[in-house]
């Protein structure tokens, strides 16, 4: 059997936490995940989600999300391609979603992107496409 997951992750991952939850939701392209060294992949993750917590730090829900601790969630889902994330950077702009595109330097390569914390029933329906990242 698979080990446990660590406390503070969403689990099981079907229903992507309860529709009220607060849920910062990460993006990251599978082809990077698939070829780049799993730290490289992991690093590019963990600069959106802290650049979409820090670029909206004084909006409620991020700082209701951050006083959770370790009860926090987190959802990593998978773009296939660059322009999958780019295309959902769009969506995500069009509809006012809070989010960051990280974009990994000096290469100028769109690698992951991060929404604030959100309730998942206000952002969810722009996600539903993605699965998540294996």
């Amino acid at each position: 059997p698979p080990p446990p997951l660590p406390a503070g992750c969403a689990g099981p991952y079907g229903s992507m936490a309860a529709p009220g939850v607060l849920v910062q939701y990460v993006v990251l392209r599978g082809d990077l995940a698939r070829s780049w060294p799993l730290g490289a992949a992991v690093a590019q993750a963990c600069h959106a989600a802290l650049a979409a917590v820090h670029q909206h730090r004084q909006h409620p829900d991020t700082a209701a999300y951050l006083e959770q601790g370790g009860a926090m969630r987190t959802v990593v889902l998978e773009a296939p391609d660059e322009a999958a994330l780019t295309a959902l950077a769009e969506t995500l702009e069009q509809n006012s979603i809070d989010h960051h595109v990280w974009t990994e330097q000096p290469e100028n390569m769109a690698t992951c992107l991060a929404l604030r914390p959100y309730p998942k029933d206000q952002v969810h329906q722009h996600l539903k496409k993605f699965k998540l990242l294996k």
